[in-house]
């Protein structure tokens, strides 16, 4: 199961008839988390009228729970959700601070700028695509490392940590439907005579600039 997640916290603002609503976007992992970045938003705005916020956690039938925090209810914390929900953002917690403007917005004016505040942080957030990946050490002679670079480098597929002593040791992380296939393109490439040994697939979350993160599966709550 592939999913899509947060690759680190994101803030975005907008201004809706004087009234400041700032959204912050967050990674988490557990209900705890969720708890500790709300409490660090009101900490950070302890003059703020209203800290909306929602989030899920879990993937397939996700944990959710969202307050308006004395905004009238389903004008709030509600229609943050459904941003999520829209967007298909799972791991994540919204908190949307409101610095009332002295103007009445009603009910659909809230809906509106509730919306739109947790859409500009969540859409411009950068984020992590998690999928099932493995790893593969691959141990080669000194006189194949520049042929394995180059058809690496053709197939789009990142050398991780090579090392150089005895033999060249480095690694590749792949999704697991495509492990099996690439280490034997290792053997083809090598001629059979480098070694591949593969780790147990793990949920991995690729980031935008590449980089591999690690641990990122969390089951919802019970």
């Amino acid at each position: 199961m592939e999913y899509m997640t947060l690759a680190a916290r994101y803030t975005a603002e907008i201004i809706e008839k004087k009234s400041r609503f700032i959204a912050d976007a967050f990674p988490i992992r557990s209900v705890a988390d969720a708890e500790t970045a709300i409490a660090t938003v009101r900490e950070a705005h302890p003059t703020a009228r209203h800290h909306v916020y929602a989030y899920r956690i879990g993937v397939g039938v996700p944990y959710e729970r969202f307050s308006d925090d004395g905004e009238p209810s389903g004008t709030a914390g509600r229609p943050v959700l459904e941003v999520m929900r829209r967007q298909g953002i799972d791991n994540v917690l919204i908190v949307v601070t409101r610095y009332f403007g002295g103007i009445l917005l009603g009910a659909n004016g809230l809906v509106r700028a509730y919306t739109e505040a947790a859409a500009a942080a969540l859409t411009d957030a950068p984020k992590l695509h998690c999928q099932p990946m493995v790893k593969i050490v691959v141990t080669c002679d000194y006189s194949h490392y520049g042929k394995l670079e180059y058809q690496l480098a053709q197939a789009e597929i990142a050398m991780r940590e090579p090392t150089f002593a005895d033999a060249v040791t480095f690694h590749v992380i792949v999704p697991e439907g495509d492990a099996e296939q690439v280490a034997q393109q290792f053997a083809d490439w090598t001629s059979g005579q480098a070694r591949c040994d593969m780790h147990p697939a793990a949920y991995m979350g690729l980031a935008p600039n590449g980089e591999i993160v690690h641990d990122v599966w969390v089951d919802p709550p019970s």
